[in-house]
């Protein structure tokens, strides 16, 4: 059975992702301030965490696998970064991941904290996700830093951009996975087994009711101008990448014909992500739904991480499969 941390936790992705594979998983602690997605967590892993709280620094109970995606929204261009900040103690939402400065992603640091404190029951892997940004000019100094801290800690460190789309889903998002093995060993991203795209169409629902289709008109009447409109973009061989914002902005629409177009479902949301109906089903029993649009579950769609990379890298980590003949 393999041990989980999940810091950040979301919705589950990684531990979807075991599910699927096939491998027991136990998750010893999961952490996630965001109550509704907790809520999704504990019905699609039915409870098991419901009522456990602990610390977990200087925890003396090992995990195998340590698994954080810190808050991104101050790394990526879709979180406005530097546009607000807060006073009076809170989360402050300028831009930036600098120790101290108090910024979501700046959480990050208290991973490493973690792990620092775990002494000789540190994890055997750590596996950090976030938005591609984390590697531009303006960022890439605090990843840097996260990378040599990692070193000192005793893990040998290794980092790539992934698609979705390489991996089975049509969605395009690209984010960064950083993998860092305790000792010497380190992760080869060439040797993931990715998977050809699949057709959009198997993501879709066959019938989904008017309170979908676009009525806007500032949206409306763009549609079909070179296949991008300034509020959505036409949704053709895949997605684009579905984020946060989904329910107050939606990004992207579909051409159902005859002039009628609609926005993605929450359900379609999830299964761009490679969720299960399953898991989506236990997630919309427990949320509740404001107006026309259950809007938790479009921002925890959003919010979490493309199952189907974290059954490669599990597969490669775990079970020793991987691309090479």
């Amino acid at each position: 059975m393999v041990k989980i941390l999940e810091l950040f936790g979301g919705i589950g992705s990684p531990r979807c992702a075991l599910r699927n594979i096939g491998i027991p998983v136990k998750s010893i602690d999961y952490v996630e301030i965001d109550e509704k997605a907790v809520r999704s967590y504990n019905a699609i892993f039915k409870n098991e965490l419901q009522n456990k709280t602990q610390s977990v620094v200087g925890w003396n109970l090992k995990p195998d696998i340590l698994i954080h995606g810190s808050p991104c929204q101050d790394f990526s261009i879709a979180g406005h970064q530097g546009k607000a900040t807060a006073a009076g103690g809170r989360i402050n939402r300028g831009k930036g991941a600098d120790k101290g400065s108090g910024t979501r992603s700046s959480l990050m640091w208290e991973t490493i904290h973690i792990i620092e404190q775990m002494g000789v029951w540190k994890p055997r892997v750590v596996i950090w996700e976030n938005v591609k940004n984390v590697l531009s000019r303006h960022m890439v100094t605090n990843f840097n830093k996260y990378i040599e801290e990692m070193a000192w800690l005793g893990y040998t460190n290794s980092y790539a951009v992934l698609d979705a789309r390489d991996f089975g889903l049509p969605q395009a998002r690209q984010r960064v996975f950083t993998i860092s093995i305790l000792g010497n060993e380190k992760f080869i991203f060439d040797d993931l087994i990715k998977s050809p795209m699949r057709n959009i169409k198997e993501f879709l629902l066959p019938d989904v009711p008017e309170v979908y289709d676009v009525t806007q008109p500032s949206v409306y009447n763009a549609i079909g101008k070179k296949g991008v409109v300034r509020r959505a973009n036409i949704i053709k061989d895949y997605a684009y990448t579905i984020t946060t914002r989904q329910d107050r902005t939606p990004t992207q629409v579909i051409d159902c014909g005859g002039g009628r177009y609609r926005y993605l479902t929450e359900r379609e949301c999830w299964r761009l992500q490679g969720y299960t109906d399953a898991d989506f089903d236990a997630a919309a029993a427990v949320q509740e739904k404001n107006g026309r649009y259950t809007m938790p579950l479009y921002w925890q769609a959003g919010n979490s991480i493309a199952v189907t990379i974290f059954e490669s890298i599990f597969r490669k980590i775990i079970l020793g499969e991987t691309a090479q003949v």
